[in-house]
């Protein structure tokens, strides 16, 4: 492949700025190059990541999913509800909070490919919903009796590091993804449906099936996510990941997915995963408020949408200036 092509794509833009934070946190705030460090790290990105797999799929679509990280306070909150009420095996509760998971996403799913609705307005109407079913289901309680082993063994470190075991779930996730949508025809016909619906519909892909089981597979995995949430902080409450969407949509749109879809890849995805929540460790390393952290999320989501649009004017200026 070209080289300059190569330096000029978007992904490689959000790997160096990776690099470029990575260096700069580490010369300048005390505790970055430091493994427990990574660890916090690692133990933030896992979960951003496991929305936003499936969530740049949706996206390449030219859909969007806001109703992510209220998915996973409805699972959490449903699992603390099932523990309470006697549900004390782990492999059932996993798997009726995945079904959970489908279920939501099959709601959002029909809304938007059976009645037509915008996923925009559906998904954001649902945000509120299985937000206030949380509550509904658990109130203001929190439920914390959960075994030791249990809530350690989700955040246990690989042997001879201080890595979490779980993200090893997650690189085999991100190979799935990748290959289906890099790899295969479902991936090839994802970005069709993105530059255009309905002469992707006409080349024979089926494209309101396709997209109901990209949200069914959404949220399923919102749902892995609350799982490894509530274990990870020991506790099952309803505003468990509160407005976690920001960042999963930063991390997509940053990683070079276009929201207009029919443009993006899970490389630069991930890289942007990774960039959020090293930037936001090193900054409350740095003691910054969280409020200022808020905002510098919602600065990235911003960057995310205009960087892009402004790489790709530079790269068709110097084209046209070239000779011929």
């Amino acid at each position: 492949m070209n080289i300059v092509r190569r330096i000029g794509s978007w992904d490689l833009i959000v790997l160096l700025a990776l690099v470029l934070v990575v260096a700069v946190g580490a010369a300048s705030v005390e505790g970055v190059a430091s493994p427990r460090f990574w660890r916090f790290v690692t133990l933030e990105v896992i979960p951003i990541a496991i929305v936003a797999l499936p969530l740049t799929l949706v996206v390449i679509t030219g859909e969007i999913d806001l109703s992510v990280a209220s998915v996973m306070g409805l699972t959490c909150a449903a699992m603390g509800d099932l523990w309470a009420h006697g549900v004390t095996s782990l492999p059932l509760l996993v798997v009726l909070s995945l079904v959970l998971g489908a279920v939501l996403g099959a709601i959002n799913g029909l809304f938007i490919t059976v009645f037509g609705l915008p996923s925009l307005a559906v998904t954001i109407g649902t945000l509120a919903l299985y937000r206030g079913l949380a509550y509904v289901v658990l109130g203001d309680k929190a439920i914390s009796n959960y075994p030791v082993s249990w809530t350690s063994g989700s955040t246990k470190p690989i042997p001879g590091l201080t890595i979490p075991w779980f993200i090893i779930v997650v690189a085999v996730l991100a190979v799935l993804f990748a290959v289906v949508l890099h790899a295969t025809p479902v991936g090839r016909g994802l970005y069709a449906m993105g530059n255009n619906a309905e002469a992707a519909r006409f080349a024979g892909v089926a494209v309101g099936r396709t997209k109901f089981w990209l949200f069914v597979t959404t949220s399923t995995m919102s749902a892995l996510a609350g799982v490894f949430w509530t274990f990870r902080f020991a506790s099952a409450r309803a505003d468990n990941a509160n407005g976690l969407e920001l960042a999963v949509v930063a991390a997509v749109l940053l990683g070079g997915v276009s929201i207009f879809g029919g443009r993006g890849g899970l490389l630069g995805v991930l890289g942007a995963v990774v960039l959020i929540c090293v930037l936001r460790n090193e900054l409350q390393l740095a003691s910054v408020p969280e409020n200022t952290l808020t905002i510098v999320t919602g600065s990235l989501l911003i960057a995310s949408v205009v960087g892009p649009n402004v790489v790709a004017m530079a790269r068709e200026r110097l084209r046209r200036r070239r000779p011929a």
